[in-house]
């Protein structure tokens, strides 16, 4: 680059980039590239309302907001002209430095600690302000802070407000900002950027904390998207280049002319939903809609308006086709609010798994425009989803992993060794599933409700994915389905969307009444109306809360084509199952399940046996295999399904429960299905679309028992479809298994630990013997029931029904109310702590999304986002010596190399999910391959060898040592401590 710098010039020979380049880019470059591209997406992603809404916010044109926007998004990286920046390409600092011109307090080069968005941060707040920007009293309220503090938080996170008498000496509080020269060359840049772009209006307004959020996301993605090499080499000067006013201009046009391309190629545009006012249900799926789905679809159109937003809550029985009336009320948010796509978040990597191929087709056959979708959790590159998603974009999805399977590993920008997809038809998709944290920039996504929640907590980038929910249709399912810790996090999140006028659909299907309230008045508080609502939700039924004027309309009651009456049947049991006896004690666990499944393995038909822990299900299955030998010995006779199976044959196992219960297909030979029974854990209880004529299962909470009730005689089989020991079809029977002590009252398990509140099992059981002889009508009793459980007067109402005879029994209810008060409240309160402020309190300050009251640490997020705490690599030793990661000793463990992501995929679809009470010490663990210890999903697992020890008739038992217990694994029971 030119060696010589003329007056008000910019030095190009202050760099912006240089990794996989031949040579440094100048920064000036990169900040007119990333205006060029932030204009490209403000023109693609927002919507023309929006853009208007902004612009009037800041006092300006629409014109004119884009250009001055434009501007700031080019200053991001101002605070590279910094000596401890530049230093990092020590021959460009040499050059720069060594004519003197530059002039920086004695090692100021060396403060690795001062990182360039910092930088900008401080040194944009006294430039913004000379440029005239308004200024205020209070820091946090001043035009230039707030965009300062914006620009400086483009790599995560936002740093705290920098007083007014500190940012006009910023030089004297930050060593490594520099003085003469480097002071002078920010000016020059900032001066020539705003010239080059166009950006001489100045604002009168102040960012709100939704319009931050909002400008902050394309910036982000305008940064990212200008930094690639394939970007920057096409545009790079020549090394004569002196960036002169011409040849400035002449590069910014050409980033002008460019940038809407490379924003199509990332497939970061919008998905348009249907455009016509009146749209009927019928022209959106291929079947006739039920009452609930009907009645939205007549309704809700003219609720919402012409350009309304708001929030839907939908409260119905398991089956009634809530999904679909989600994606119906989401197709009509979506195209009032100008929405650009839909995110469906479900409770379980596996429900967004199921979920995945609906919404894949629902965006083929509705939408229009760019319907890139992406699957999102924690394990999405590793899920089989996608392979059967209907449509191109699925199926491109399918092929992006398979090209990437196959190509070279290269080092990401992380510093972890990836492969890198090949030139394909998919690139594109690659650039949005890189990293993790691109994925909410997608029109489109079906994933997990914790990959939404993380908006809310101070974690990096949390901002961008408030930007991405501000704009979709967020549908959330199984809104009851969370503790107080997530519920708290959700009433956060829904403040936020309200702020955003995000449209949200919640479905659920037996949702408390103070829940109720407190979600729609969460949304409505944000949206800027305080006075709460009393919400009684209608079962099955709907209610609309609008985000621009704080109304709520009354629940519409609706009928369902399924009014069942549940068969009730509440069996006492003394709790024998950690026993494993051949003819096992009457009136316990394992008799009384012998007696009830007995005409299933006789006769025929299904039955789901749902269990508390694993354990208990893996001994339940095996006591089963013992009673019913001849049903074992059948292939599918019985199942077998929990959490602690590697990960790829639990998903195995997932679909071939799905052939066997799931929705009959036309190909299914009419009559009764063949005996079969599964023994599960409760993560069938949500989304999973199976139907059994029999359900039984262990006490749970109410709402859970229900939950469970809705997989009893789901799908309609005609009249020969059921077995004759059954009831009628229109009675499903529901049996419950109380666990109870010597004088006849419910006494939990020790075993179960804290997995259910002991208050909310005994007031179950209580409400459960007042319906055991008449039955549970659904829906009918579904709403009072669920609400009844959580009311303060329980106490009373068991007296008055005869069921609080002994004082001793009400003292200890009451023992057990207040414990579980204060641990909800504990949970509340941390969950308060730890998120980030709501948007009205943020006030300017930005800081406030990147930090709680309480500290966020990787651990808290995990244990209390649900997730397991560890995760087992179970390493197979052959009978020749090798090691495999497979029984059969086909997966040879890897090499020592860096292993591809292949492998890395090919290791992960073997771990085993397994709580951190089984973890030894960190210190205490096998050594990992020094290779494994780079990669993100690798360095956390614990290897396990094993060895075989006998055989079965399944195949080959396994055993290992993992913190002194032995651990035994089989393909049919999974891996359990012995």
């Amino acid at each position: 680059m030119s060696d010589g710098v003329g007056p008000d010039q910019v030095d190009v020979r202050v760099w912006g980039k240089e990794r996989g380049l031949p040579y440094p880019y100048p920064l000036i470059c990169h900040l007119l590239d990333v205006a060029a591209v932030f204009g490209a997406l403000w023109d693609d992603l927002l919507h023309p309302r929006l853009r208007q809404r902004i612009a009037a916010e800041l006092g300006l044109g629409v014109g004119e907001a884009r250009a001055v926007l434009a501007w700031w998004a080019g200053l991001h990286d101002l605070g590279k002209i910094t000596p401890p920046f530049q230093a990092q390409v020590p021959d460009a600092f040499k050059a720069l430095t060594g004519d003197g011109s530059y002039v920086a307090a004695a090692g100021a080069e060396r403060l690795t600690e001062f990182r360039h968005e910092q930088g900008t941060h401080w040194a944009l707040v006294s430039l913004l302000a000379e440029a005239g920007y308004p200024v205020s009293r209070l820091q946090a309220r001043s035009l230039p802070h707030q965009v300062a503090q914006l620009l400086g938080g483009h790599h995560g996170c936002f740093a705290d407000v920098v007083p007014a008498q500190r940012a006009a000496a910023a030089g004297q509080h930050q060593a490594g900002l520099g003085q003469r020269g480097w002071q002078e060359q920010r000016r020059r840049h900032f001066e020539a950027v705003r010239r080059v772009v166009g950006a001489e209006a100045v604002p009168t307004g102040q960012l709100s904390a939704a319009t931050s959020v909002r400008v902050y996301g394309l910036v982000v993605l305008a940064d990212w998207l200008a930094s690639s090499v394939e970007w920057i080499l096409p545009g790079l000067p020549a090394r004569s280049w002196s960036g002169g006013a011409e040849q400035l201009g002449a590069h910014f046009r050409q980033a002008v002319r460019d940038a809407p391309g490379v924003v199509a190629a990332a497939r970061l545009g919008r998905a348009e939903f249907p455009r016509k006012k009146a749209l009927k249900f019928e022209e959106l799926f291929p079947f006739t809609p039920n009452a609930l789905q009907q009645d939205i679809a007549d309704v809700l159109p003219r609720l919402v308006g012409e350009e309304g937003s708001g929030l839907v809550l939908v409260t119905a029985p398991t089956g009634d086709g809530k999904t679909e009336a989600a994606l119906f009320a989401a197709a009509v948010l979506g195209r009032a609010s100008g929405a650009r796509g839909v995110y469906f978040a479900l409770p379980t990597m596996a429900t967004a798994d199921q979920m995945f191929p609906r919404v894949a087709s629902f965006a083929e056959r509705v939408l229009t425009g760019e319907r890139a979708l992406l699957l999102m959790h924690s394990a999405a590159w590793l899920s089989t989803a996608m392979d059967g998603a209907q449509g191109g974009r699925a199926a491109d999805a399918w092929a992006l992993k398979e090209a990437v399977d196959q190509a070279e590993p290269v080092e990401d920008a992380e510093g972890e060794e990836f492969s890198a997809a090949p030139a394909t038809a998919v690139e594109a998709r690659a650039w949005l599933r890189e990293g993790g944290k691109r994925g909410f920039a997608a029109p489109l996504g079906a994933g997990t409700i914790d990959q939404a929640l993380a908006a809310v907590l101070p974690v990096s980038f949390n901002a961008l994915r408030l930007f991405g929910l501000s704009d979709k249709v967020l549908i959330v399912d199984e809104a009851h389905a969370y503790g107080p810790w997530m519920q708290t996090l959700m009433v956060r999140l829904l403040e936020w969307l309200g702020a955003l006028r995000a449209p949200v659909v919640l479905l659920s299907a037996t949702l408390t009444g103070r829940t109720a309230s407190s979600l729609v008045d969460a949304y409505r508080r944000g949206a800027g109306f305080t006075e709460p609502c009393a919400v009684q939700p209608a079962y099955p039924g709907w209610l609309f809360a609008d985000a621009a004027t704080g109304e709520v309309s009354d629940a519409r009651a609706v009928t369902t084509l399924r009014p069942r009456t549940l068969d009730l049947s509440l069996r006492q049991v003394a709790w024998d199952c950690e026993e494993s006896e051949a003819r096992p004690k009457p009136g316990g666990r394992h008799s009384v399940l012998r007696e009830v499944l007995a005409p299933v393995a006789e006769f025929g038909g299904t039955a789901l046996v749902c269990s508390t822990t694993v354990a208990e299900a893996q001994r339940t299955f095996l006591d089963l295999r013992r009673a019913f030998p001849a049903l074992a010995r059948t292939k599918g006779g019985i199942r077998l399904l929990h959490s602690r199976f590697p990960g790829l044959l639990r998903q195995e196992i997932t679909a071939d429960c799905e052939r066997a219960y799931g929705k009959p297909g036309p190909e299914e030979q009419p009559g009764v299905r063949p005996a079969s029974i599964l023994v599960a854990t409760q993560i069938v209880e949500q989304s999973l679309d199976f139907d059994f004529d029999l359900v039984v299962s262990d006490l749970a909470p109410l709402a859970l028992l229900l939950q469970r009730a809705g997989r009893g005689r789901r799908h309609a089989r005609g009249p020969t479809g059921r077995p004759h020991w059954a009831c009628a079809e229109d009675r499903p029977p529901l049996v419950v298994l109380e666990p109870t002590g010597p004088d006849g009252a419910t006494e939990p398990p020790r075993s179960w630990g804290d997995v259910y509140d002991h208050s909310l099992l005994l007031r179950s059981a209580a409400l459960l013997r007042e319906k055991a002889g008449q039955g549970i009508a659904v829906p009918g009793d579904v709403q009072d029931l669920v609400d009844a459980v959580y009311a303060q007067d329980f106490t009373n109402r068991l007296k008055e029904a005869g069921q609080m005879e002994a004082e001793a029994a009400a003292r200890r209810l009451h023992t057990l109310d207040q414990r579980r008060a204060g641990a909800q409240i504990a949970e509340e309160t941390l969950a308060v702590m730890t998120g980030i402020s709501p948007p009205y309190a943020v006030r300017g300050d930005l800081s406030l999304l990147s930090k709680g009251t309480a500290e966020m640490t990787a651990e808290l997020l995990t244990t209390r986002l649900g997730a397991d705490t560890g995760r087992l690599l179970l390493l197979f030793t052959q009978e020749d010596g090798s090691v495999s990661l497979d029984e059969d000793g086909r997966l040879p463990l890897p090499g020592k190399g860096v292993p591809d992501r292949a492998a890395v995929r090919r290791i992960v679809a073997r771990t085993v999910p397994i709580p951190g009470s089984w973890l030894p010490p960190a210190d205490d663990r096998p050594d990992l391959p020094a290779a494994w210890r780079k990669q993100t999903h690798l360095r956390d697992l614990v290897l396990v060898p094993m060895v075989r020890t006998v055989e079965d008739s399944e195949g080959p038992v396994w055993h290992g040592q993992l913190h002194g217990r032995q651990v035994e694994f089989t393909c049919t029971t999974g891996i359990e401590r012995v």
